[in-house]
């Protein structure tokens, strides 16, 4: 009776081979060198792809929580003076009739700007966005950053900035600040600079550099006072419930709005980078696939100098009845073994350096003495990292499908071995 394909025997042979010394004709080092090779690839490949996809959540996050996914504009059009302006007069009207757009969850009205901000001493250049209190504490990443002082309920008293201005010019809550403009008052001399001072009353970290650096919310009325803007503002902040599929919403959102205004979603402002994002990980995934094959070769070595060393034994076990399929299949289980264990211990330390990537980080920090992140150069105050099963499983099925495919080659050099020249010398 002919035996079921990968029988006991097979195995137990097949694990005699692995477990055997160089003295008994095994390659038992090259097995533990396979074996680590691949595990160190799988790890590289599930921790690189968990940050990179932690770098992608971690901007789309902040993009999204603390931007407009909608922007809504006006056409350009003549003021009262002959001077083009695209104000928008009838702000709270548009806000009203966005707010009733099926998927629109926030309309808000703004005056935005860019100012020179002084205190004790020290100056910064900050974007103003002027908004009404309520509105800028339904800004997700506002109303609850990663860090925070004071008190965002209090801001019709004052301003708020981010923590880097805050650490800029040395200042915090209930501090002063002076705000400067050089669009001031129009006089017989010229245009004066416009100067205001104000106290500071929340100082917020939503963890970007470019977001806690440079921004400053203040109450709409002050914004539309300090800038010249009487009863108009720049644009309307919009936002969504369903933010990748913000291109189906600009049709409903310009229905409500009328032919005068045009709109500038967040894929707008920063899809390029996405994209670029996405392009790197389809480039970093082909750079370490490449090193996962190179470590997946290490079996074929490996099993190639296995089958010269139990060149008699196949020759044996043919003589006694085994055929060609089962000494394929033992030397299969050999390469098949050896990648499969490398692949789960890769995918285990994977797993644990993306889930305890704070830890980690922060130990090669204080072995490198301090200095290593920098979010001046890379926008965010921490490494992230994002553990998606799917990724996982690419990289599962990528070591496993290479470990099998390389290993078929000299499993079927062992297969068809002809016993009689096998034992020819023996």
């Amino acid at each position: 009776m002919t035996p079921r394909p990968f029988s006991g025997f097979e195995w137990l042979i097949a694990w005699r081979y692995l477990r055997a010394r160089r003295s008994e004709g095994g390659v038992s080092v090259m097995t533990w060198i396979s074996l680590i090779g691949i595990a160190l690839a799988v790890f590289a490949l599930i921790a690189t792809l968990a940050v990179r996809s932690g770098f992608r959540s971690e901007f789309t996050g902040v993009i999204l929580g603390a931007n407009a996914h909608v922007t809504v504009y006006a056409q350009t059009y003549n003021d009262e003076f002959g001077r083009p302006t695209r104000a928008i007069r009838d702000f709270d009207g548009v806000a009203e009739r966005l707010q009733a757009v099926e998927g629109v969850t926030r309309a808000a009205p703004m005056v935005r700007g860019q100012v020179m901000l002084a205190a004790n001493g020290r100056n910064s250049g900050v974007e103003v966005f002027g908004q009404r209190p309520a509105d800028v504490q339904t800004i997700p990443l506002l109303a609850e950053p990663e860090r925070a002082r004071g008190d965002i309920a209090r801001l019709a008293d004052g301003v708020a900035i981010g923590q880097g201005v805050a650490r800029e010019l040395n200042v915090g809550v209930g501090d002063k600040v002076t705000m400067i403009s050089p669009n001031g008052v129009q006089g017989p001399f010229g245009t004066t600079p416009r100067i205001s001072h104000f106290e500071v009353v929340y100082i917020f970290a939503v963890g970007r550099y470019d977001i806690d650096r440079t921004r400053l919310y203040m109450p709409l009325s002050e914004a539309q006072t300090f800038f010249n803007h009487q009863d108009t503002v720049d644009e309307i902040e919009v936002l969504v419930t369903r933010p990748d599929d913000v291109a189906a919403m600009i049709a409903p959102i310009l229905d409500a709005t009328g032919p005068d205004y045009f709109t500038w979603t967040w894929r707008d402002s920063s899809g390029g980078f996405l994209r670029a994002l996405e392009m790197e990980d389809n480039i970093m995934f082909v750079i370490l696939s490449i090193l996962v094959l190179i470590a997946t070769m290490n079996i074929t070595s490996g099993l190639i100098m296995l089958v010269k060393n139990k060149g008699r034994d196949v020759g044996v076990l043919r003589t006694m009845g085994l055929s060609e399929g089962s000494i394929l299949r033992v030397f299969f289980i050999c390469g098949a073994s050896i990648g499969v264990a490398g692949t789960i211990i890769g995918v285990v330390a994977g797993s644990l350096f993306a889930i305890y990537i704070d830890p980690v980080f922060g130990f090669v920090n204080w072995l490198l003495g301090g200095g290593v992140w920098d979010p001046s150069v890379r926008f965010l105050s921490a490494l992230p990292a994002e553990l998606r099963w799917e990724d996982v499983a690419k990289a599962v099925g990528l070591s496993l499908g290479l470990s099998f495919v390389v290993t078929i080659f000299p499993a079927r050099r062992a297969a068809r071995l002809d016993p009689v020249e096998a034992l020819r010398y023996e």
